[in-house]
């Protein structure tokens, strides 16, 4: 019998797997006994020989290991993995019924289930297999997919920059059934077209599901003003909560005619929806010139920290974006501010936000401290789970 590979760490360096946090960086690694394939399970050994846990070996990433377990005891086979799934979709149960078909199953190391990424729409289930570990399993998750959450279809979309880290190729394409590129979901009553082969993540931004029932609260008779849209949740939660106008700036045309079909396709006030085409920062400039003013302003931009080298540079176009968004908030208005850069922590966001509100002189209180979805748990032990973190912001009254 072929003796499981080992990953000894070096001396001292066993404290974070036995608080639990499941990364292995490869500064922390001894040695590795055998020769492990990428993606193999392997044992993690501290330097004086204590077994803390199994682990997927991943040779071409900074991130050497990643935990399965913890428990010397646990065998690392397609049951374990099974019950990891299962676990997950139930403890979405709650999340799921006839207003709303779509929320994400899996979410990566805070369900178990280290680079394994799952969005269910509708009767579809997405996957992304985001590390070495997830990638050695991939013939499995279909079926254990369609097993556990009853889904009659799955598509991959492992095309994330974040597998070249881990020395792999992007892949997309149906795993396990038949399915269109586009498929359909409800939220909140709200019927959206998703596009999973193309649409940015998995298609739709399903980490903002409470947030976008925030703004629905925040929405009657406002004038809303929804930057970096994509397709338009923002702007359809607001218009079926009876918005007045909403103004969706994106520099996507395609994800723009997404939104613009799907406000035809539920009914909603097409003469209250505007959607433009245009660099958002230069865009803001504009509508500061022409001296608009918005009573709900949702301001949700791309990653602009991918790393911890970025930071600096993010730091800057987040203060900017902010302050020019801030510019065109009515008195008594409300700020609805995002970052989704993992490398930029809340109390760093809060920091330049502030910034930015001294910056534009403007008065504003802190309603809410807003994160991603309840489908998006955050395990205490694995706070890099927390990327997604905003704020609720209200300008003072004249």
């Amino acid at each position: 019998m072929t003796a499981t590979p080992r990953l000894v760490l070096k001396p001292g360096r066993e404290k974070s797997l036995r608080h639990r946090h499941p990364w292995v960086f490869s500064g922390a690694v001894d040695r590795v006994e055998g020769s492990p394939s990428s993606g193999e399970t392997i044992a993690l050994l501290a330097h004086d020989g204590a077994m803390l846990g199994w682990g997927a070996y991943s040779p071409e990433s900074q991130i050497r290991a990643r935990a399965w377990s913890f428990e010397p005891a646990d065998r690392i086979d397609e049951a374990f993995l099974a019950a990891k799934l299962e676990r997950a979709v139930a403890r979405r149960s709650g999340l799921l019924d006839a207003r709303h078909d779509a929320c994400r199953l899996v979410h990566s190391e805070s369900d178990d289930l280290p680079g394994l990424i799952v969005d269910r729409y509708g009767d579809v289930a997405v996957m992304q297999l985001l590390s070495a570990g997830a990638e050695r399993w991939r013939d499995f998750w279909p079926g254990a997919l369609a097993k556990a959450a009853g889904v009659t279809a799955v598509y991959e979309r492992s095309d994330a920059e974040v597998r070249t880290l881990e020395g792999l190729a992007p892949r997309s394409g149906p795993a396990l059934g038949e399915t269109a590129g586009t498929v359909a979901m409800r939220e909140a009553g709200i019927a959206y077209r998703v596009d999973i082969a193309h649409g940015q993540k998995t298609g739709f931004f399903l980490d903002q599901r409470d947030n976008r029932a925030l703004a629905a609260t925040l929405a009657k008779d406002a004038s809303v003003l929804n930057l970096f849209c994509y397709t338009g949740g923002f702007t359809l939660a607001a218009l079926a909560a009876g918005a007045a106008s909403t103004l969706s700036v994106d520099t996507s045309e395609e994800a723009l005619e997404a939104g613009r079909l799907a406000v035809a396709a539920n009914g909603l006030d097409e003469s209250r929806a505007r959607w433009i085409n245009a660099d958002v920062f230069a865009y803001l400039r504009r509508l500061r010139d022409e001296g608009r003013k918005y009573s709900l302003v949702i301001l949700d931009p791309p990653k602009f920290a991918p790393t911890e080298k970025h930071v600096e540079r993010a730091a800057r176009a987040y203060k900017d974006i902010n302050l020019w968004a801030m510019k065109l908030l009515a008195p008594g208005g409300h700020l609805l501010t995002f970052s989704c850069s993992g490398a930029i922590g809340p109390e760093l966001f809060q920091k330049i936000v502030a910034g930015a509100a001294a910056d534009a002189r403007s008065e504003l209180e802190i309603r809410g401290r807003l994160a991603a979805s309840r489908d998006h748990p955050v395990s205490i032990h694995f706070p890099e789970g927390e990327y997604l973190k905003g704020l609720w912001l209200t300008a003072a009254a004249a």
